[in-house]
């Protein structure tokens, strides 16, 4: 079946649905409903029906406008991980990493606008302000909030919204409970294997001293995976010159990345909770989740702009011919035949990369808090809480090959990048003729481990970053009449302070200290015997290297030399927040009004080593700002089934840690130089919310709704060739790094709309005359259109422009059909998310903006229950096995002349694919 036909399958389903729907007043007047107050009542034998009925309660009773995602009657949430399980929600969408889901947009903003907090606490993520989800399993949940009216309680850095993960309690079960997973599967490409276990235990206890629940619950998952891989970087050339250069960029370099991984996520969580009366409850809560990614990564990079230098410069037109024995390498050569995407290049450099990488993401997050009743209508809640967080990006070792200086020792390529999905590489050896730069392709060659690729380099790499947070919050709320209702006024402090160190050092061995430690001077010593286990077409064969050989290597070169700190890399910045809110919440017959304000004072301090000039020296940067952030909410009852909510709220991004630091960080292994900015701005947001929602009676949602942001002092990454010899090093060209940086740019704004609907036809069967296994059928679909555009500055040569706001999706949309009854329960969920800005081009050297391409996922699971207290589970993942792609657009760009450019031609210079993936296993609960 298509994705076309499925979404079809799926739409038609809506429809379908949503008919009914509109005859619901008149059938919900037949069949019975809960009274306002009434409880649902779960049992867990239809867990989709169970989640959405309690995740409704939630969202109805809420003062603000928010979506849920809650585990069903027995406690459990559908996904593995909290991006996926709040993917699926209405506004949401989710970027992954080698498939696999990992950061949260809200209704198709950038991912650094969303907030990620556990029980209402913020937590750092360690990547920093890019809230990771993939390391948080969803075990430890029993709802997922999302918040996307900013209220000021929530930090003033929540644009966007917040996600707060509630985490499981004993007070949530009546007495013992028990709950347990088991599962294994496979992904489909190179036959890796899926492994997952949970469980969560927890029990009431009644003393002298009040009632004490006690949970404890661990979760395990690992997916070993293979990932097909090319990528190609663009530059324009200089010495291309010909007419038409305008329009002209090349690829100066085209590579494969072929990956062999592991990933594990693992958690630990306890919670302790004493309610010594009604009046009062203490909670002590820890989490430790933590998530690995242990990496082998073969990496071919064929250098074309090698000998870029033997193009002279030419303005003249030429005739166009194939020339087989060029004067020139070939590169950028149009009148020999050549074009961006195909043509021939002789004696081209393989630059060859053998990496071993430990890669650790860990939080370790602890809370005390108190809640308290006294007086008439007066409640105090307190908290102090610790967290670290872990970035661990160590190399176990990495060992660099390149092809000799003699042209003839190195391959002739014949590329072909016409097709978006395919890099076509073809080898040839390369043969001297008469004058020193006239080559020509010889034989075909498929091994490429069959060309001489020395040894240049070994590194090994410790580098960890650590970001200690502290965080201590005080709230008095007072209940009281005010302005002719029923008020609750809250007043609130809070302190937080984050400080994120990043040490890094390493060895660094060349030449004859490699030698010394035994490293082999031909690859194919190096080298295991394991075939191929990916699909990509590569133009080669290869071999993959031993992992075994380089853990050898590397402990060799520990052994024998001592990690010298990469100074440039390190540095500290600290950062401490002093915030006071005011609430009001004012409670009517009709409905209530949320409004406040939060004001934050802000403090930050960079310690780096860094450069200037000729001296290099310790450098200490300071700043400190204070933002106010006022937001009104009204939620308006049409009736007790219907509700109008409008917003007005602010917020500012900041800008991440590691951009706020005075120096730059250098990463040889993807070519890349990032720079700090101490002094660059907030992103700030001012937003209006419009939504009317519809809790269909007996069960059902239906909601639409617009919203506007105006965006002012936009944050975006410098994205362009570093070109300076600055930071060349130890023999390492990086001239040619791409060098990303944050900015601040213009205003801009951001708009859309969205709808939701959650339908089920059990409620109405037997009016419309249906059989009853019918009403198993049901529906969840949602839609996010979005529009964002804002100035980006002038920079150089090139104009200020308007674009996209990076990070955002035009369109965001969610469809599933589910059947649950007699103890099955069946779902199939279709996600899509339109294609996003990545990256802004800021010179005319650049191969353009960048993008991501549309990114959709089609996901089937099943149920059964085998007994009341267990059930066996299918899940199949990935099932479109689409891949991602992230193209530039280099039409966007001026020509070299300075006018805009004639036609716009869309580049692929990253495509992955991971396959689809299956398991199954057995759920228990009791």
């Amino acid at each position: 079946m298509t994705s076309r036909s499925i979404i079809r399958t799926l739409t038609t389903a809506s429809f379908t649905t949503l008919a009914l729907a509109t005859a619901a007043p008149a059938l919900a007047d037949e069949a019975p409903a809960p009274e306002d107050g009434d409880s649902i009542v779960v049992t867990g034998a239809r867990p989709i029906a169970e989640s959405e009925a309690a995740a409704l309660e939630v969202q109805k009773n809420s003062d603000s406008l928010v979506t849920v995602a809650a585990a069903d009657g027995v406690g459990r949430l559908p996904d593995q991980n909290i991006a996926q399980a709040t993917g699926r929600l209405p506004g949401l969408a989710v970027e992954r990493d080698q498939g696999q889901a990992r950061y949260v947009s809200i209704r198709g903003a950038p991912n650094y606008w969303t907030t990620l907090s556990f029980d209402g606490i913020n937590v750092v993520s360690p990547e920093g302000r890019d809230a990771r989800f993939d390391s948080i399993p969803s075990a430890i949940a029993s709802k997922i909030i999302v918040s996307k009216a900013v209220t000021p309680d929530m930090p003033g850095e929540t644009v966007a919204g917040n996600v707060n993960v509630i985490t499981r309690s004993a007070f949530d079960y009546p007495g013992f409970h028990f709950a347990g997973k088991a599962g294994f599967g496979q992904a489909e490409l190179g036959r890796r294997g899926e492994y997952e276990a949970s469980a969560v235990v927890s029990d009431r206890f009644d003393t002298g001293l009040g009632e004490i629940g006690v949970l404890l619950s661990g979760s395990y998952y690992r997916r070993e995976m293979i990932t097909d891989n090319f990528e190609n970087d663009y530059e324009r050339v200089a010495q291309d010159q010909r007419p038409g250069a305008g329009t002209r960029f090349w690829a100066h370099e085209t590579e494969n990345k072929l990956y062999r991984l592991t990933r594990r996520n693992w958690s630990v969580s306890g919670r302790l909770d004493w309610r010594p009366d009604d009046a009062n409850q203490v909670s002590l809560r820890s989490i430790y989740t933590i998530f690995k990614d242990d990496e082998k990564r073969d990496n071919y990079r064929f250098d074309l702009d090698d000998r870029q230098g033997d193009l002279v410069a030419n303005t003249a037109a030429c005739t166009i011919a194939a020339n087989p024995t060029p004067t020139t390498s070939g590169y950028a050569d149009v009148c020999i035949g050549n074009t961006p995407p195909a043509g021939t290049v002789y004696g081209v450099d393989i630059r060859q990369r053998s990496t071993l990488r430990a890669f650790r993401q860990s939080i370790f997050t602890n809370t005390l808090e108190g809640d308290h009743e006294f007086g008439e209508g007066w409640k105090l809640n307190w908290l102090g809480n610790f967290t670290r967080s872990k970035d661990d990006r160590s190399v176990t070792g990495e060992v660099s090959w390149e092809s000799p200086g003699t042209r003839t020792a190195r391959p002739t390529v014949v590329y072909d990048f016409t097709d978006p999905n395919r890099s076509n590489l073809t080898l040839f050896t390369t043969t001297q003729l008469s004058g020193p730069t006239r080559f020509q392709a010889g034989t075909r060659v498929t091994d490429i481990d069959s060309f001489a690729k020395p040894p240049v380099s070994l590194t090994v790499l410790d580098a960890v970053d650590t970001t200690d947070a502290y965080t201590a919050r005080l709230a008095l709320s007072r209940e009281t009449a005010l302005f002719g209702g029923e008020a609750v006024l809250t007043v609130g402090f809070q302190f937080d302070q984050r400080t994120k160190t990043a040490d890094e050092k390493q060895i660094s061995l060349t030449g004859a200290q490699a030698n010394a430690i035994g490293l082999p001077t031909d690859f194919n010593q190096f080298a295991s015997s394991a075939p191929f286990q990916g699909k990509i077409p590569l133009g080669y064969t290869f071999k993959y290297f031993d992992a075994a050989k380089m853990e050898a290597i590397s402990a060799a070169a520990q052994a024998n030399f001592a990690f010298a700190p990469v100074t440039a890399n390190n540095y500290e910045v600290r950062e401490r927040i002093l915030a006071g809110y005011l609430i009001g919440t004012v409670r009517y017959d009709w409905g209530s009004i949320v409004g406040g304000a939060r004001v934050e004072h802000i403090t930050n301090r960079g310690a780096a080593v860094a450069t200037v000039g000729v001296t290099t020296g310790p450098v200490v940067t300071e700043s400190s700002d204070t933002l106010v952030f006022p937001s009104l909410h009204i939620n308006y009852n049409l009736d007790d089934t219907k509700k109008l909510r409008l917003s007005f709220n602010t917020g500012a991004a900041r800008a991440d840690y590691d951009q706020l630091r005075p120096n730059v960080v250098i990463n040889d292994t993807n070519g890349s130089i990032s720079g700090g900015n101490p002094a660059v701005k907030p992103e700030r947001a001012y937003g209006v919310d419009g939504y009317f929602e519809w809790f269909v009676r007996p069960q059902g949602y239906l909601m639409v709704g617009a919203f506007y942001k105006k965006v002012e002092d936009v944050l975006y990454r410098q994205t362009r060739t570093f070109g300076s010899d600055a930071l060349n090093t130890g023999g390492v060209d990086r001239s040619g790094y791409t060098f990303s940086g944050i900015t601040n740019g213009g205003g801009g704004r951001v708009f859309g709309a969205e709808a939701a609907a959650q339908l089920q036809l059990e409620p109405w069967t037997e009016q419309l005359g249906l059989p009853g296994w019918m009403g198993g059928f049901g529906l969840s679909a949602n839609i996010t259109i979005n529009d964002s555009e804002v100035t980006k500055p002038a920079i150089g040569a090139v104009p200020a422009r308007k674009v996209r706001l990076p990070g955002t999706s035009d369109l965001v949309y969610n469809i599933g059909g589910y059947y649950e009854k007699y103890g099955v329960s069946i779902r199939l969920q279709y996600q899509r998310r339109s294609t996003w800005m990545d990256g802004i081009a800021d010179d005319l050297t650049d191969g353009g903006d960048t993008y991501w391409a549309a990114d959709d996922e089609l996901d089937f699971s099943a149920r059964v229950s085998v007994t009341p207290f267990a059930e066996i589970y299918f899940d199949a993942s990935n099932l479109l096995n689409n891949p991602g792609r992230r193209y530039s657009e280099p039409g966007n760009l001026l020509t070299a002349t300075g006018t805009p450019s004639p036609t716009i031609t869309y580049q692929t210079i990253e495509w992955e694919r991971f396959g689809r993936r299956f398991s199954g296993g057995v759920r228990v609960t009791f």
